[in-house]
């Protein structure tokens, strides 16, 4: 079940919040569990058996971690650990165990088809029989493991680190892993970021009316520009014959597409929240307007990019150990983040590609004081992003490398059929309002800061249309629902 789709808007929503709000305190989380394990399981209930061992995993071991400090020995409410003091066995294998279980369970259902295919292409490399794909398992990918595995370690971490207290009850920590509003797609919710709002959390009506705001705006997000900015970028992508304008009219739809539907998915989550009471962190502050690649990976995705540094960055040393070490970390943190996307050597390229930029860029600015003015680092930044958005869309290798030759002028057979699908005054037309929406225009959370009468107008307003066009659109995809 994604948001943007009538059975989330017209029954699942209502009757969630219909519940929740005529529901006592005490059993709310409970009630938000059933109905994300329902909203999860949609696709196929099997995966909620799966998110359901790695939450027991993690709730056990965030408990024997704070049981096992002298401090809280025989305590029936648990205090946090000291931090940076000193843990003990029990406490270091929960942690162990916890990091394992998770990385195991991400590391089988994501990359283990990928494993088989390319031990079976070494062997024939090698002149040796392929695997027989047939003998082995066809892994089915569960949604939003990566996000979800991720968030779960969170936990685990924080309260080893004494970050923060574990949660009492095992429905809270059920609610905090499987809460649907970013379970599939974020953002990545670190546990000490909403501890205190597991156990207890303020209803507003402003909180709701911003929630609704933040929420009509996604929906527009995604269904006013992206959708049509992506059927641009998978006419462009599915053509052998494509014009240098095509290509590159592609490649900048594909950015837009991935902005705004990734973006307004994370706005619909955090007005989701908030209409629930709960206060997420901010995954997007217009990225696209960044002036370096440091600055970008700063304003997009911003719940990875935090993630990746607090947990994968700094326990590698960081900065802190020479510049030459600082390289290295930046272009395995960025690999490894390439390769959480997915299970292909596309995201490895990706990754690493990001990777080599951070380092090139950090060298370049230890070496040189002086910095190009803003219009040109956005423009390189916005041009070099897009192009690297190439081998992140591309089905494979090969398709990757025929399509960046396509941006270069050459022989293109006839691409004139899809010119005509490209170039029609709707497609078009609605990839010129994402592109002044990105650069001109004002950010959601700026937006929703305080809800005005005109504002209210204007995001009811967006929340009919964008529902009615949902009716009327058969291409509706969702980008990040497959990571």
């Amino acid at each position: 079940m994604v948001f943007s789709s009538h059975i989330f808007l017209f029954l699942f929503l209502p009757a969630v919040l219909a519940l929740y709000y005529l529901s006592p305190n005490r059993v709310r989380s409970l009630l938000l569990t059933l109905f994300s394990y329902l909203f999860y399981g949609w696709a196929n209930p099997l995966f909620v058996i799966l998110m359901l061992v790695s939450t027991a995993i993690d709730f056990i071991a965030g408990r024997t971690i704070a049981r096992a400090d002298p401090d809280n020995f025989g305590r029936a409410e648990l205090l946090p650990l000291a931090e940076g003091g000193l843990r003990n066995s029990r406490q270091k294998f929960a942690l162990v165990a916890s990091i394992i279980s998770n990385l195991s369970l991400l590391g089988f259902f994501k990359y283990y088809n990928f494993g088989i295919a390319n031990v079976s292409r070494l062997l024939e490399w090698l002149g040796a029989e392929g695997c027989d794909h047939s003998l082995y398992l066809n892994v089915v990918l569960p949604l939003g493991i990566s996000f979800y595995t991720f968030q779960s370690m969170s936990y685990a971490i924080d309260v080893y680190r004494g970050h923060a207290v574990p949660l009492r009850r095992f429905t809270d920590f059920a609610c905090y892993i499987s809460l649907f509003p970013q379970l599939v797609a974020g953002p990545i919710i670190r546990y000490q970021d909403v501890a205190d709002q597991m156990v207890e959390r303020s209803h507003t009506w402003k909180k709701f009316s911003r929630g609704v705001a933040f929420f009509s705006i996604g929906l527009g997000k995604k269904i006013l520009l992206a959708n049509p900015c992506g059927r641009i970028a998978d006419t462009a992508f599915a053509s052998a014959d494509l014009s240098p304008l095509d290509a590159w009219t592609g490649i900048f739809s594909y950015s837009m597409q991935i902005y705004f539907d990734f973006s307004g998915y994370s706005d619909m989550a955090v007005g989701l929240g908030l209409m629930l009471g709960f206060v997420f962190i901010r995954n997007f502050n217009s990225p696209y307007k960044s002036s370096s690649i440091t600055q970008f990976w700063q304003n997009w995705h911003m719940s990875l990019s935090t993630w990746l540094r607090d947990y994968l960055y700094i326990p590698l040393g960081g900065n802190r150990k020479g510049p030459a070490r600082t390289y290295v970390n930046l272009f395995l943190v960025m690999l490894i983040g390439g390769i959480w996307h997915g299970a292909s050597w596309n995201f490895a390229i990706w990754g690493g590609a990001h990777g080599i930029w951070l380092a090139a860029e950090r060298f370049l600015s230890r070496r040189c004081s002086m910095r190009p003015p803003a219009w040109i680092g956005r423009t390189v930044t916005f041009t070099g992003v897009s192009l690297l958005w190439i081998p992140f869309r591309a089905p494979d290798l090969e398709s990757a490398a025929r399509y960046a030759r396509n941006l270069m002028p050459g022989d293109f057979g006839n691409p004139q059929l899809v010119s005509a699908a490209i170039h029609t005054p709707y497609l078009i037309g609605s990839a010129l309002v994402a592109f002044l929406v990105i650069f001109f225009g004002t950010h959601s959370w700026d937006m929703t800061r305080k809800i005005t009468p005109l504002k209210a107008v204007y995001v009811i307003f967006l929340l009919v249309l964008s529902s009615m066009l949902l009716a009327s659109q058969s291409y509706n995809p969702f980008i990040y629902f497959i990571f």
